[in-house]
């Protein structure tokens, strides 16, 4: 496992365009999440401990997000070859066990996490209603432990957003393992 560390947010950067098929057997695309209050992509996968470690916390986030306007879809780009765990199968068994209730799409290609300039899972583009990047940073200050958490980053940007407000620029980047390229072994 490779830690890895988001970079530095590029504010206002337009959401990129994607088109992926979801575990569930549909297809989604940007243009699915417009006329929402804001948007949360999120890279995601089901074997890299950071993300098992906060899961509930998406999962209870994305509903929040849901009931105030916003949309949440989850990408696993990850190779499968090299991480049977996040094969579609796999991640479909977990969406479901854990009824997850947003979209989760299949980036298999990997073209989609190059195009976000995704680095690693989780790692999370909060775009404002008109699909402007807004926040890029960790969910929480307390990855590893539920009961520590005191600040909800991810959850106060949004609500800076319902707002139509700025979320706060001084954004802790996310952490986790890194995205798993084809052809790099792992």
């Amino acid at each position: 496992m490779a830690l890895t560390y988001t970079p530095s947010p590029e504010f206002g950067q337009a959401c990129p365009e994607f088109a992926l098929p979801s575990v569930d057997g549909q297809s989604f695309q940007l243009s699915d999440f417009t006329g929402t209050t804001a948007l949360l992509v999120m890279f995601i996968c089901n074997h890299c401990p950071y993300v098992k470690a906060i899961e509930d916390r998406i999962i209870r986030l994305a509903r929040h997000i849901a009931d105030n306007g916003g949309a949440v879809v989850a990408i696993c780009s990850n190779d499968p070859a090299e991480y049977p765990e996040d094969a579609p199968e796999e991640l479909k068994k977990r969406w479901l066990e854990k009824n997850y209730g947003f979209p989760y799409l299949v980036d298999e290609q990997q073209d989609v996490a190059r195009s976000f300039g995704a680095v690693c899972t989780p790692d999370f583009f909060l775009y404002d209603k008109n699909m402007k990047l807004a926040y890029r940073g960790r969910l929480d200050d307390s990855w590893k432990d539920a009961l520590k958490v005191d600040k909800q980053e991810l959850k106060m940007a949004f609500e800076a957003i319902v707002e139509n407000k700025l979320p706060a620029k001084d954004q802790v980047p996310s952490m986790g393992c890194s995205i798993k390229w084809k052809g790099t072994g792992g």
